[in-house]
């Protein structure tokens, strides 16, 4: 029988029991916040080497974040966990918590991961090997929450710099961000700053974007109309996914990672830069009208807000030790008050990833 789990010392205890994280550390320079990674798995430490290869940096004695990860079966806790509210639009469970004084842990439903967040420890336990993209996001949670607790929003949003500016790119689910995002990196001008996380702030009178090591993970609709990212499956593959519907193949779930330094070249991410513009998808697949590009005003056209705004998600914690709750509302005047003197556009019309790459650099970019 498993020890209650009533405090932080005894969740510990539940997610590690007697085991050591003895392999190697990996450490990450993220912008100027560093995080330290310890396992009990070298497999997994060599994995998420090759994973966070362009952010990887020398062992320091004092980083900002640590993040301990136990290979293991799943941990069968013996406490009830809640349910986390999904947004608008998901469906089925995904996420449950259970919160301690100070802590909470969060186990991912499908999988059987369990995580235990607080400001003291952070600690990922479960198959690790196999779920190493939970892991990975929960590295990445660490930093999103180092970013927030200095005043960063975050957006449901990828990032591209274009001479030396930022454009975002938000999209309402399934419209394409990515897609597009994976387009216009085929031109070599264009760099890489994040794929589903963009966070912004004011800096010194201006407004910065950055992003988190997270790789692009795309659908095989992506894949399939990219020569580009072709090498991604096998030309078997396509041709049978070319076969399908186009609605099936557009909403088909089955994610692959888009190495960036290998597919498009060393060099192509950064990790900061001021932003220039927002773009926001709004199209439709459906649509037989023509795409029309517009600048709007968000104080006007709230409901693009939608697409822009983000939820922290259940590993969010506040400086004061409290977390954020799925009942918690996003404040809409936060990125109103930061997006106030950026030029925001919406895409409308049918969708056409061509002739809305075309548009971004002659029009959006510039």
């Amino acid at each position: 029988m498993t020890e209650a789990i009533h405090d932080l010392q005894s969740a510990v205890s539940g997610l590690t029991g007697t085991i050591e994280p003895g392999a190697e550390p990996l450490t990450l320079g993220l912008g100027e916040c560093t995080l330290r990674l310890r396992s009990n798995s070298k497999e997994l430490i060599d994995t998420l080497r090759q994973y966070f290869s362009h952010v990887v940096v020398q062992t320091v004695a004092s980083p900002n974040l640590e993040v301990i990860a136990i290979e293991r079966d799943s941990p069968e806790l013996g406490i009830k966990f809640i349910d986390w509210k999904r947004e608008p639009g998901k469906v089925g469970r995904k996420d449950a918590y259970y919160d301690l004084p100070q802590a909470r842990l969060v186990k991912k439903v499908r999988t059987g991961m369990v995580f235990l967040q607080s400001d003291s420890l952070c600690i990922a336990a479960g198959p690790c090997v196999n779920c190493d993209n939970q892991v990975i996001n929960f590295i990445n949670a660490q930093y999103m929450n180092w970013l927030q607790q200095r005043d960063w929003l975050i957006c449901h949003a990828s990032g591209l710099v274009f001479n030396g500016r930022t454009l975002g790119i938000a999209g309402f689910s399934g419209g394409g961000k990515s897609t597009l995002m994976l387009h216009m990196l085929d031109d070599k001008r264009v760099s890489y700053l994040t794929n589903d996380r963009l966070f912004i702030s004011r800096q010194n009178g201006r407004i910065d974007a950055a992003g988190i090591p997270k790789l692009p993970r795309i659908n095989p609709g992506t894949i399939v109309h990219n020569p580009t990212l072709h090498p991604l499956i096998s030309q078997l593959e396509r041709e049978q996914l070319l076969k399908l519907p186009a609605e099936e193949l557009w909403y088909l779930e089955d994610k692959y990672d888009v190495h960036i330094d290998q597919i498009y070249g060393v060099g192509r991410i950064v990790p900061e830069a001021p932003l220039n513009a927002f773009l926001v998808l709004n199209w439709k697949r459906d649509s037989d009208a023509a795409l029309a590009v517009e600048r709007v005003d968000l104080a006007v056209r709230r409901d693009l807000l939608g697409a822009i705004m983000k939820s922290p998600g259940p590993f969010y914690q506040y400086s004061d030790g409290n977390f954020f709750q799925d009942t918690t509302e996003l404040e809409p005047l936060s990125y109103l008050d930061v997006l106030k003197d950026i030029p925001v556009y919406e895409a409308s019309g049918g969708v056409d990833f061509a002739a809305l790459t075309q548009i971004c650099f002659q029009e959006l970019m510039n």
